[in-house]
């Protein structure tokens, strides 16, 4: 599904992200400033938290608390490869029963989960406010 957007829409997009994903998992891709950060922040705020939500671009991780448990938010940017995804212990995260949204998901691609949700923020070459987003379900047999 693809849909078009502005910043004023951002309450309505997250919504429809979360009703429409098939995992706690979320892959968001784009280039850097496209707005995954901002997008991901409305995700978890219409999850609930009241934290202050931030690109984690120098400690990989961080946390979020939320009224149903815990949200991990990724940011692989600065790494050189999936090695250092393993030394932050990124598959236990991966693989507990809270949300895991990743920034960068392209530099640990052989790591994400056979079920996923796929974010791709991609610019509106007419008019620099709107984004495009595409939202796919990913499942890998």
């Amino acid at each position: 599904m693809q849909e078009q957007y502005n910043l004023d829409e951002l309450p309505k997009i997250a919504k429809m992200i979360l009703e429409k994903a098939n995992s706690k998992v979320f892959a968001f891709y784009g280039r850097m400033g496209i707005g995954k950060t901002t997008l991901l922040r409305e995700i978890v705020k219409q999850l609930g938290t009241t934290d202050s939500v931030s690109s984690p671009t120098f400690s990989l991780v961080n946390e979020y608390q939320y009224p149903n448990g815990l949200i991990y938010h990724f940011d692989f940017y600065r790494i050189d490869n999936e090695e250092e995804a393993y030394d932050i212990g990124f598959e236990e995260y991966l693989y507990s029963p809270n949300y895991v949204f990743i920034e960068w998901p392209e530099k640990i691609e052989n790591l994400l989960p056979n079920t996923y949700t796929e974010i791709k923020i991609t610019e509106v070459p007419t008019n620099i406010t709107e984004r495009n987003i595409s939202i796919k379900n990913i499942t890998i047999n």
